[in-house]
């Protein structure tokens, strides 16, 4: 079983950058796949970004290509989301997850979820 447990969420405003961190407990997670969904009041829940297990490899959704930064330090069972130059419309509570082996950006392929974290963008 893997437990994920989200934090640096925050309230910001427009421009800023903020740090997701994802701690991974339970059982490592080094040959996991990890990603990062978010989802908006009244909206679905959408990819934002999944990270290969090695880290070799990542992927993200249109809208946050050159702003968002997914890693990754498996020694640490941790994985991160570096977001810049944030806009109002990237509020939302954002998701962590884990699924053996292979990242993809589709969210039923993950099992393991965490909690998720408030991210809050004022303009």
């Amino acid at each position: 079983q893997v437990q994920l447990v989200e934090s640096g969420g925050g309230l910001v405003q427009a421009g800023d950058s903020l740090r997701l961190s994802c701690a991974a407990s339970g059982r490592t997670v080094n040959n996991f796949a990890m990603g990062w969904f978010r989802q908006a009041p009244g909206k679905e829940r959408e990819f934002v970004a999944a990270i290969s297990w090695s880290g070799g490899s990542t992927n993200y959704a249109d809208s946050v290509k050159g702003r968002f930064t997914i890693s990754r330090d498996n020694a640490k069972n941790t994985v991160y989301l570096q977001m810049n130059s944030l806009k109002p419309e990237d509020t939302a509570v954002y998701y962590c997850a884990a699924r053996p082996f292979r990242a993809t950006m589709t969210i039923h392929d993950y099992a393991y979820w965490g909690q998720g974290t408030q991210v809050t963008v004022s303009s």
